[in-house]
């Protein structure tokens, strides 16, 4: 994953709808989440960023390309989704008996809140902008803002889960 974030961020030329820092803090995130044990609602939180932040930038290098096709922002959501579940699912990250917050994976609890969250916030972030003249209201917003958001959904899970 780690080499995907560092080609995508060498290979484009322009900035897409969340930035390449952007989706490198989040993926670094992940890594020292689960370095430092914390739990898998936390860590799903910011994988689904990650997933979310992935499928952006590809349908925005897509458009920019004129390679636009039926369903386009379906079939890269769920192939996507797809990629990042099934090897955790197989390797048996996801699918404990024991490790499930209202009945359902805590992985897959934080993968789906993280994933809502950073595209809720990647929508009111580019409202915000349009509204100001196709300018960000402050410096790195489009960096603070998505990365503030999956910070209040994991510290709300933190103390959900403890």
């Amino acid at each position: 994953m780690i080499a995907i974030l560092i080609f995508a961020l060498f290979w484009t030329k322009g900035l897409f709808a969340m930035c390449p820092i952007c989706a490198i803090a989040v993926g670094a995130g992940v890594g020292l989440s689960r370095w430092l044990g914390i739990d898998d609602t936390v860590t799903g939180v910011w994988v689904g960023g990650l997933i979310v932040s992935m499928i952006i930038w590809t349908i925005d290098w897509l458009k920019k390309k004129k390679w636009i096709f039926m369903r386009m922002e379906l079939l890269i959501s769920f192939g996507y989704f797809l990629l990042v579940v099934t090897p955790l699912y197989s390797s048996g990250i996801i699918g404990q008996l024991y490790n499930t917050l209202w009945g359902i994976d805590k992985l897959i609890v934080g993968i789906i809140f993280g994933a809502i969250g950073f595209w809720l916030i990647a929508t009111l972030y580019n409202r915000m902008k349009a509204r100001n003249n196709g300018h960000a209201n402050f410096p790195f917003q489009k960096v603070v803002m998505p990365l503030a958001a999956l910070t209040i959904i994991s510290v709300c899970f933190y103390f959900i889960t403890k």
